[in-house]
């Protein structure tokens, strides 16, 4: 089979990885793609949302099956775009149509469907610049801490915790009145504080049947301990020690199950990957948010923990017959550790040479921001490289992930050198 992955970052490499170790697979091809996925595939120069140029690359290269990375093509309708078209429309796309992928794309309609199908999640209320004064009436209800989310799409960066009364007005206001997060913040959730600690539940659905992926605990805080911006992802760690047998079947039954069943009761037809994002409050799992993609740095982890053949998944997901396949997980846990533009998630500089790449031991490398530049690899994004380790326990593929963080190197590169550190009371 030839086939295509949409997108440009550390998650694409690892799916891009994980199918070229398939035997199915004749030709990969990952658009844009990074300096990390010329090994194992041919990148194209097509932005993710130029769905002509997708089109015409998926003509002339005889692609079989597309595999749709990052949120904003789903969002802005690619699926759709395929059905729609009588050249590509049967050739299978992973990932939601349009309307379903509005579970990401709009915090209240997520939030809504929740409410419809009984996923437990946090009471809120939404606002616009319309009705700013009732949300600001509505903070003076809440308790703090205060949860401000962009209603759209903001890159990962679009939710805000703040203990104080005064600041979280303040913040109500630059969102709606100043538009701080663009048309993504012209709507915004108002929400109820959910205490605990966070995992991520990843499932694969044909829209008939479902199948549940390892689950996995990523870190958004730019400081150690959890403290500054929230970024894109600082790390990730898989299996989570917290969500043990018990905990995962109340996360299935109450959550995965009435997902899923949402989706057919709706009428939202999805063929993709379901990212879950839940809180673990003392057993209780709650629902924080729905993405319509794998999450990144998780897949970088995730994958690596998947034994089976990928490319059979994916086949099996575009033609309804999930429920066939036994799939087989590594016992292993995998850590990946995201090493950073000096600067980031604010302002930082590219076109940093990356040296070291060739020296690592014992980890695999997977680039998000990078790009080649007269044969160097150099810096091309806030994050630049995940790496990822095995290990028996937590913190032996920690101590191995970390080693190569040491090798690796440019100018003002950092990452977070904590990760785990809220993980240890529940090792054995």
């Amino acid at each position: 089979m030839n086939v295509l992955v949409l997108g440009s970052g550390g998650r694409e490499h690892a799916i891009s990885w994980k199918l070229a170790q398939s035997p199915k697979l004749s030709k990969l091809f990952v658009a844009p793609g990074n300096a990390g996925t010329v090994d194992v595939a041919e990148n194209l120069n097509i932005d993710v949302n130029d769905f002509d140029g997708i089109k015409k690359a998926v003509l002339n290269n005889n692609i079989d099956l597309v595999i749709v990375g990052p949120e904003d093509p789903l969002v802005n309708g690619v699926v759709d775009f395929f059905l729609k078209d009588p050249e590509i429309q049967n050739i299978p796309v992973i990932g939601p149509q349009a309307e379903a992928a509005q579970l990401e794309g709009s915090k209240e309609y997520s939030k809504r469907f929740m409410q419809r199908n009984n996923v437990p999640t946090a009471g809120y209320e939404s606002f616009t610049k319309e009705t700013l004064e009732k949300g600001l009436n509505y903070l003076e209800t809440q308790i703090p801490p205060y949860v401000l989310k962009a209603d759209g799409l903001a890159a990962g960066k679009g939710v805000v915790i703040l203990d104080n009364l005064y600041d979280a007005k303040a913040e109500l206001k630059a969102m709606l009145a100043d538009a701080k997060f663009g048309d993504a913040s012209s709507k915004v959730v108002v929400e109820e504080f959910m205490s605990g600690i966070e995992l991520s539940v990843f499932v694969i659905t044909d829209g008939k049947d479902y199948m549940i992926l390892p689950e996995a605990k990523d870190y958004k805080r730019i400081g150690e301990g959890d403290t500054g911006l929230n970024t894109g992802g600082m790390g990730a760690i898989s299996p989570v020690p917290f969500a043990d047998e018990a905990f995962m079947k109340r996360v299935e039954e109450e959550v995965v199950i009435p997902t899923i069943n949402g989706f057919k009761k709706e009428n939202l037809p999805y063929k993709g990957f379901v990212f879950i994002g839940l809180m673990n409050d003392k057993g209780n799992p709650r629902v924080v948010e729905y993405n319509v993609r794998m999450g990144d740095p998780e897949t970088e982890v995730v994958m690596p923990r998947l034994k089976s053949d990928l490319l059979e998944i994916m086949e099996a997901v575009a033609e309804e017959r999930l429920g066939e396949l036994k799939v087989e997980f590594e016992d292993k846990t995998a850590t990946t550790v995201i090493m950073v533009s000096g600067g980031y998630p604010e302002s930082y500089e590219k076109g940093k040479e990356i040296f070291g790449l060739d020296k690592t031991v014992g980890s695999i490398i997977f680039h998000a921001g990078t790009k080649k530049d007269n044969g160097k690899v150099v810096t091309n994004g806030g994050r630049v490289i995940a790496v990822t380790s095995y290990g028996k326990n937590l913190n032996e593929a920690l101590q191995k992930s970390y080693k190569n963080t040491d090798i690796i190197d440019w100018e003002k590169k950092y990452f977070r050198s904590d990760l785990g550190f809220d993980l240890q009371q529940y090792l054995n």
